[in-house]
């Protein structure tokens, strides 16, 4: 006997739910657009090979993801970041991030290849930056288009995310720009990466650590817009900063340090 697609994943979700694996029916309500086929068969490896054991419902949203609360097998709360392969518009907003990128030469593909390159390309650099000292969520583990990555938790309320730094009132702004100039820094001495995205928007703030997030944009240090996404990086954090008070100085400068250093 055969069965279609459409028949393995309602068998998939009805194991996932019977087995308690899957336990905030909110999950289901996003099977067409995320769980799709190949999803499933990538959260089910995970959940079989002990990465994950639960999986909790949606704390964050985009056209591009979804960001789900789980808890490992030490009981220990993570993040689902899965990649929507229905967004249309991934392959002409994102491919300039890869292209040029020499871990992905002549990437070609449909869609779900693209999808699945980029999260492997945010798992990766993720590791990088870890391993270079950059406070980042910890990777996990990946799976096609599925990133499993420690959950940054609000201290107050579990299965919260911590706020982003747009949405929190520093007391003193200075030591968390000194934070991140070190990051960025440090990104691009140590771990010979650039974010290429970063802002206030990529920034969670837990107690008194700063945590970047959203690596699926960072690019090699090779990548011939590298320089051009590093300025633009340092223009960003230091426009922020200066509008809340802080005397950040010459970006430039700071640009030909980083340059420096390196």
């Amino acid at each position: 006997m055969q069965w279609s697609e459409d028949e393995i994943t309602d068998k998939l979700v009805k194991k996932m739910k019977s087995e308690k694996k899957v336990k905030d029916s909110r999950i289901l309500e996003v099977v067409e657009e995320v769980f799709d086929y190949r999803t499933l068969m990538a959260l089910y490896k995970l959940l079989n090979e002990g990465v994950i054991k639960r999986v909790y419902g949606a704390v964050a949203a985009g056209k591009e993801a979804r960001i789900y609360w789980a808890q490992g097998s030490q009981d220990e709360d993570l993040a689902l970041k899965i990649y929507l392969v229905t967004a249309s518009e991934f392959r002409r907003g994102r491919l300039a991030y890869l292209e040029g990128d020499p871990r992905f030469r002549r990437l070609r593909g449909d869609v779900r290849k693209i999808v699945e390159a980029w999260c492997s390309k945010e798992y990766r650099n993720l590791i990088r930056a870890w391993e270079a000292g950059v406070r980042v969520p910890r990777p996990i583990a990946r799976s096609g288009n599925i990133l499993v990555m420690e959950f940054i938790g609000d201290p107050e309320a579990r299965g919260r995310p911590a706020p982003l730094l747009k949405d929190v009132e520093l007391e003193n702004p200075l030591p968390a720009f000194e934070t991140l100039k070190q990051y960025i820094i440090a990104l691009y001495r140590k771990a010979k990466l650039v974010h290429a995205d970063l802002s206030e928007y990529n920034v969670m703030v837990r107690g008194d650590e700063l945590v970047l997030i959203d690596f699926g944009s960072a690019v090699d240090a090779r990548h011939p817009r590298a320089l051009e996404f590093l300025e633009r990086d340092i223009r960003k954090i230091f426009l922020y900063f200066a509008r809340l008070g802080v005397e950040t100085g010459d970006p430039g400068k700071f640009l030909q340090r980083c340059l420096q250093e390196r």
